[in-house]
């Protein structure tokens, strides 16, 4: 494919770097679903390991595929976790099952459609995790940002669930305070977590944000960010208040995609 292909990792024998549309988007090591290569993959995983007792079965909707990291890592990690994939990129889906196949009754299914179409139709209350790490040209689509869209994940989650929403952004933010502001509209406990020169404005980077109705563990998310390879922040509460600073979330009718992480990849190069 010209645009979707594996990179083999040199350290490791059945490791790959999937890469589509010029990024990379997942790093897999079918011998070790819990080698998490990529730093906001690990703070996604923290927050997940921090939410449930260790092996507590869990539903989980994944918007975004690629390499199926994340889904991996909940089956090795809880086993019998019924898990959704939405992916709309058929050919990606194709390369992936034949490539690096799913462990066999991981409980993981797939589906072939959009993180919009694909949220609709699913039953209130029904997922214990909602992760939304989603980019189509190394952009976040416009409508996985608004408030209709976050209005869909709050529905399905159940009320003592939590949404993890990966974004791109770089300093001032422009982007990533509106869609925190999005989520503010309907989770009454919402924080940001990022590396310190992400958060000071200094280079482009992911921001992972974490949004519930019930408390946040920020005691364990601020123990395993200080203790990481790559140490992170938390920002949650009144600090949250100032960062986002009044600004407005985004709606379907001005939606924006995020800013392009394939064109800042390229000005590092």
């Amino acid at each position: 494919m010209s645009d979707e292909f594996l990179i083999p990792d040199r350290d490791r024998s059945q490791a790959f770097t999937v890469r589509v549309g010029g990024a990379s988007q997942s790093h897999v090591d079918l011998d070790d679903p819990l080698c998490l290569e990529f730093e906001y993959v690990q703070r996604i995983a923290d927050v997940v390991d921090l939410w449930a007792p260790a092996r507590q079965r869990l539903r989980v909707i994944h918007i975004g595929g690629a390499g199926m990291t994340l889904p991996r890592y909940v089956a090795a990690t809880r086993p019998t976790s019924p898990q959704i994939v939405l992916e709309p990129d058929a050919d990606l889906i194709t390369q992936v099952r034949r490539d690096l196949p799913l462990p066999r009754n991981s409980g993981i299914k797939v589906r072939e459609v959009d993180g919009r179409a694909g949220i609709v139709p699913m039953r209130d209350d029904f997922a214990d995790v909602i992760i939304s790490d989603a980019f189509s040209a190394g952009k976040v689509p416009a409508e996985l940002g608004t408030v209709e869209y976050f209005a869909q994940l709050a529905r399905v989650l159940n009320p003592t669930g939590v949404v993890l929403v990966n974004i791109t952004d770089q300093g001032p933010f422009a982007y990533g305070r509106r869609v925190v502001a999005g989520l503010r509209q309907f989770f009454s406990q919402v924080a940001i977590t990022s590396e310190p020169p992400i958060l000071k404005g200094r280079r482009f980077g992911n921001l992972v944000l974490i949004a519930a109705n019930t408390a946040l563990p920020l005691g364990g998310l601020h123990a395993a960010g200080a203790k990481a390879t790559f140490a992170y922040r938390v920002i949650a509460e009144h600090d949250l208040d100032r960062w986002v600073a009044g600004a407005a979330p985004f709606t379907d009718d001005d939606a924006e995609a995020s800013p392009d992480l394939v064109s800042w990849m390229r000005q590092q190069r």
